[in-house]
């Protein structure tokens, strides 16, 4: 968890709840896509991360009807929530 934390695109706020320590995450991804990128390359292991929000710097079709392309960086950021389990 510790390399996370200190990556400098990634800022995690933890809390405890019954003996449970829970993550929210923020992420800002620049148009390099670097904390994407980071956290998909070293299968992010966070458990109980509740939520990820942040810029992630991904225009696409799926939530812009009005963007005509579909963005692989899409796949990355769904992957990435699929290992959290978000």
């Amino acid at each position: 968890m510790k390399e996370y934390l200190n990556h400098r695109d990634i800022s995690c706020i933890l809390f405890f709840n019954c003996r449970s320590i829970h993550f929210l995450i923020n992420i800002y991804s620049n148009s390099s896509q670097i904390a994407l990128k980071y956290l998909k390359d070293t299968k992010a292991n966070i458990n109980n991360a509740l939520i990820i929000t942040g810029d992630f710097n991904i225009r696409d079709n799926i939530w812009d009807p009005f963007f005509p392309h579909y963005l692989v960086y899409n796949d990355t950021l769904t992957d990435i929530t699929e290992y959290l389990n978000i």
